[in-house]
């Protein structure tokens, strides 16, 4: 009578081993080693939107330095002061607003400043054209220390541009060659020309500072009515 034995479990690798020991076909790997094959791809995607964070970030960051660094190069190479007060008298004296901000500009770069003829503030008037300007715009009683004021200074500055607008039909080249050469010298060069229709600023304006000026102010005016349009309410 044959011998009754208790079956042994095949030793680990033998032929005997199950499937997924024998790493045989059909054998699933375990998930230690799962893991260890996701984790590189994982990795990577990781990877990836850390450096497009990080990459718009700097952009981000280097767009908003470059938007200071704009406005204030703006602020060295066009300053605009007084918005308020521009607007206020452009609107009181039907004139572009960005025309009031150019000739300032051309007259003292937005400085306080009394020029050698005696010229003041914002919009250089001398005192003799404040006067003239005061008797006419029936203000309160002039006072030459007035000039000073940003408010009074542009208010005159631009009574007088309306002035000369006016007196030359709303020929711009006209007023704002008046405004720096005087209405005398302008006159004379209109009637060398034969008339306004037939001046031209560039040949007959007889005085190279005031052909470089009339061409500063327009240049300047289309500049500020393009990089300050919200502050002068364009």
């Amino acid at each position: 009578m044959a011998e009754l034995r208790t079956p042994r479990r095949p030793a680990r690798g033998s032929g005997g081993s199950t499937r997924a020991e024998r790493g045989g076909a059909g054998a699933r790997p375990d998930a230690y080693h799962q893991r260890r094959r996701r984790r590189p791809r994982r990795n990577r995607r990781l990877t990836g939107i850390a450096v497009a964070l990080l990459l718009g970030g700097l952009a981000a960051v280097i767009a908003a330095r470059e938007d200071r660094l704009s406005d204030a190069v703006r602020e060295i190479t066009l300053p605009l002061r007084h918005e308020d007060v521009i607007r206020q008298q452009a609107a009181d004296k039907d004139l572009d607003p960005a025309l009031i901000a150019a000739v300032i500009y051309e007259e003292s770069r937005f400085r306080d400043a009394t020029s050698r003829a005696g010229a003041k503030g914002l919009m250089q008037i001398v005192p003799g054209t404040a006067r003239f300007i005061a008797s006419r715009s029936g203000g309160t009683a002039f006072e030459l220390r007035d000039l000073g004021t940003p408010q009074v200074n542009i208010a005159y500055g631009s009574w007088y541009l309306r002035h000369l607008l006016d007196r030359y039909d709303d020929d711009e080249e006209l007023a704002i060659a008046a405004y720096n050469a005087g209405q005398r010298h302008v006159d004379r060069w209109v009637e060398n020309a034969g008339g306004t229709d037939e001046f031209d600023a560039e040949e007959h304006i007889g005085f190279p500072e005031t052909r470089h000026y009339v061409a500063g102010v327009i240049e300047h005016r289309d500049d500020y009515a393009e990089h300050y349009e919200q502050e002068l309410g364009l």
